[in-house]
């Protein structure tokens, strides 16, 4: 039991999450936990600090057309474990300044 003022074990475990940069399943794996109480731990963390939370940025995006798929893909994959896949010649700067934006 966590004395008066003093954060609960699951608040400083999914703390550490947050700061961990793995993904939920293997920060679960490492510490022994089950996947779905983390992300029950997460979730109530995440609502608790609600207002704290850094608000949703936008980029903005400019359509330049219709193109055939390409088949040669270049992903990134974020700290979180989130996927993006872009088509090869796809502008680095903008894959950049999109994947720092996200890692936000």
């Amino acid at each position: 039991m966590s004395k008066p003022g003093e954060r609960p074990e699951w608040a400083r475990v999914a703390e550490a999450f947050e700061a961990s940069g793995l993904t939920q399943k293997e920060f679960a794996a490492q510490r022994g936990v089950r996947l779905s109480t983390l992300q029950s731990w997460v979730y109530r963390r995440r609502r608790q600090r609600g207002d704290q939370a850094s608000p949703v940025r936008l980029l903005p995006v400019e359509v330049a057309g219709v193109s055939q798929p390409s088949t040669v893909l270049l992903e990134v994959e974020l700290a979180r474990g989130a996927r993006l896949r872009f088509a090869a010649g796809t502008d680095v700067e903008y894959v950049a300044r999109l994947v720092t934006a996200l890692g936000r």
